[in-house]
């Protein structure tokens, strides 16, 4: 996957999940971007993670490994592809599936942020497979990320 941001991909080959977050935005971009509030609620439900490598900067990595509820280890990389603070953070994760994702970030009002969550496949075959997992997952995530906000 070159390190580009996809623009204007077949409908066929995106998932996208959005939430209004009631926390100020710069809360919840520091969420994503914070190695250590981030590892707190990446993933869907019961899982855990390991960091291995953040560099948080295009071209940078993010090495992690999720533990997953029933005991198995999933290793993830993914590179990172535009950085733009308060805005969008691009990513493209290369281990299979293979994916790229856009989470945007939009004021909502004084104390509120809207997210949205776009997910590039690189076939619309690969989309198709996994979509009745992924929506639920981001969902989880998402509950996951508010969890953590209400500590911050």
């Amino acid at each position: 996957m070159q390190l580009a941001e996809i623009t204007n991909p077949a409908p066929a080959r995106v998932i996208v999940s959005t939430r209004q977050i009631q926390k100020p935005l710069v809360q919840v971009y520091k969420a994503w971007t914070t190695p250590s509030l981030l590892k707190k609620w990446w993933g869907p439900k019961g899982f855990t993670n390991t960091f291995n490598e953040f560099h948080l900067e295009p071209g940078g990595y993010w090495r992690f490994i999720m533990h997953g509820p029933d005991g198995k280890n999933y290793d993830n990389e993914s590179q990172f592809v535009t950085i733009a603070p308060l805005r969008k953070i691009v990513f493209n994760h290369i281990t299979p599936p293979v994916f790229q994702v856009v989470a945007s970030f939009e004021k909502a009002g004084d104390n509120a942020t809207l997210l949205t969550f776009t997910m590039i496949f690189d076939t619309e075959s690969t989309r198709q497979k996994l979509q009745q997992i992924v929506v639920p997952s981001n969902e989880e995530n998402f509950d996951r990320l508010e969890a953590v906000l209400e500590t911050m």
